[in-house]
């Protein structure tokens, strides 16, 4: 399948190199075979709720990652009530019947969302988040710091006013809980550092960002961001967040530059796990820092990780393949790429060969 594109330099900005190396690891989906089981943890640095992404030692950018979200200032008697909610956990729900189904036993809204944004973090409309924020941040100019309004971002995101200017209560409250999601989740890594003539590791604790403040227009409104993204459906009229992986082009040079003119919209009805998309552009970046493109522009990547990474699970090959072309051919029509085609590999488990196109989307 050859496929070829044209398109023109346009305004580009940085998201950071290392971010988008674990980002995939980081967002692996509950279907995932890599992703064990949530568990609740309690030591001496305190409680939390986590979920671990295994490596896969058959490649070198299928990293072990954990994700956390630390439960501060529990009494027994709360860390107790948790424990009893997590019981009614029902996995084998959320995988074959969906998520929420899964969480329908657990009565407390909050634990409820607890579970939810823990399951579906990093999902596509989260990652489209990101990718705005980085896209705001080489605007401002002010460095990891980023300043917005939220109603900017649910435009950005392609969500449609009411007639009053403003955006339904179930948008603004989606949108308040991937931001909480994405302030509180903390991501634990191990990255390799050479210690004299032997191989060690850093352990790094980060979120993707931190939410540093925010404002409300109304002074009279009571907002609480905390529990507002665990049991209302408020959201605060702008904010301020850190990006904590952001470490700039001046500082290390790594990084992956984007076109400016990305489209982040959200299809209308449509599920984000389904935004294979977003999926594949960001696993085609992560793998271009992962493994440098030959000749500048050419990623061979194996399609059995490439299905792995989109979540295309099933045992529908011919359904996983339509799917996968489809969206191939998505980025092919925004000019991320400027062709593919399938090679063929030992014991038939087939590549791709993706050739990117560097005007759109390209390594420092």
């Amino acid at each position: 399948m050859g496929l070829h594109t044209t398109t023109r330099q346009s305004e580009t900005f940085p998201v950071d190199g290392h971010l988008l190396m674990v980002l995939p690891r980081a967002a692996a989906s509950l279907k995932n075979p890599d992703i064990r089981l949530p568990i609740l943890r309690s030591d001496e640095s305190g409680c939390y709720l986590e979920m671990k992404v295994e490596a896969d030692a058959r490649e070198t950018s299928e990293v072990a990652i954990t994700r956390r979200v630390p439960l501060d200032n529990l009494s027994a008697e709360e860390w107790e009530e948790l424990k009893q909610e997590y019981a009614k956990l029902d996995l084998k729900t959320c995988t074959d019947q969906g998520i929420s189904n899964g969480l329908e036993k657990i009565q407390d809204r909050k634990i409820q969302r607890l579970f939810m944004a823990l399951l579906t973090f990093l999902n596509p409309r989260q990652v489209s988040i990101v990718l705005y924020l980085y896209r705001l941040a080489a605007r401002q100019g002010n460095g990891a710091i980023v300043s917005f309004r939220s109603n900017d971002l649910l435009e950005s995101l392609g969500y449609t006013r009411t007639k009053d200017g403003g955006f339904a209560s179930k948008l603004r409250s989606q949108l308040n809980c991937d931001l909480v999601a994405l302030h509180r989740t903390e991501l634990v890594l191990a990255q390799s550092l050479r210690k004299g003539n032997s191989m060690g590791a850093k352990v790094m604790i980060k979120s993707v960002l931190r939410i540093k403040d925010y404002e409300i227009d109304n002074v009279p409104r009571d907002f609480d961001l905390a529990k507002a993204a665990d049991y209302t459906y408020e959201l605060a009229d702008a904010y301020t967040v850190s990006l904590e992986f952001f470490e700039g082009p001046g500082r290390t040079g790594d990084y992956v530059l984007f076109a400016g003119d990305m489209d982040i919209s959200q299809r209308l009805g449509g599920n984000t796990q389904s935004d294979y998309k977003t999926k594949l552009l960001i696993y085609l970046a992560s793998r271009m820092k992962w493994d440098i493109p030959q000749e500048g522009q050419y990623l061979v990547i194996s399609k059995q990780f490439l299905f792995k990474n989109l979540n295309l699970l099933g045992s529908n090959s011919s359904r996983n393949n339509q799917i996968f072309w489809r969206t191939v051919e998505e980025l092919r029509q925004e000019g991320y790429i400027l062709g593919a085609q399938e090679l063929p590999g030992k014991k038939r488990i087939s590549s791709i060969q993706f050739q990117i196109n560097s005007e759109k989307i390209r390594c420092n």
